[in-house]
């Protein structure tokens, strides 16, 4: 009698098993390397029907390059009919060397659509990578798309040369006052 229970039990327990591994199941086209135009560049996945369950986590590499700092600001949006079709996105972040997270997105919106927002200060050279991540949640296909943008940090002589303009146009206006007087 224990035998023939604890062989239902066993059954039973590898009876669920492919369940969870296939909900487990890690889909996407990744790793992708950004084509960038100007220091911006688009991205983004489609994944095919038939893959309710299962996660996906892009990873959208980069280089920093040069000697001055850029600051980073992406965006990221998946549109659908409804929040239970398509899929979810749950997740956008930037990292560094071995993996080291730098920063993580803001969930904007959820639902019918998600949108997701990512900005970091100053990236000094080097190589990145952005991570979408998500589930998802019909049969049906799904995409998501984003954009991303770097832009120089401007280096203290820069300021310098703005703050020195503004003090001589500052200074020929108090004086050009002084003579209408």
């Amino acid at each position: 009698m224990k035998k023939s229970l604890i062989a239902a039990v066993v059954l039973a327990g590898a009876s669920f098993g492919p369940s969870a591994v296939m909900a487990q199941t890690v889909v996407g086209n990744s790793p992708q390397a950004l084509d960038w135009t100007d220091l911006s560049a688009y991205f983004g996945d489609v994944f095919a029907a038939d893959n309710a369950g299962n996660t996906f986590a892009d990873r959208f590499t980069f280089t920093v390059e040069g000697t001055i700092g850029y600051n980073l600001d992406a965006i990221v949006a998946s549109i659908s009919r409804s929040a239970d079709v398509g899929l979810d996105v749950t997740g956008l972040a930037l990292y560094g060397v071995d993996d080291v997270l730098i920063s993580d997105g803001t969930s904007v919106a959820t639902g019918v659509y998600d949108l997701w927002t990512l900005s970091s200060n100053n990236l000094a050279a080097g190589d990145y990578y952005v991570q979408v991540s998500g589930d998802l949640v019909s049969d049906t296909a799904a995409s998501f798309g984003g954009a991303i943008m770097l832009a120089p940090v401007p280096e203290p002589q820069t300021w310098g040369m703005l703050l020195g303009g503004l003090g001589v146009v500052g200074w020929l206006a108090r004086r050009r006052q002084k003579q209408q007087v």
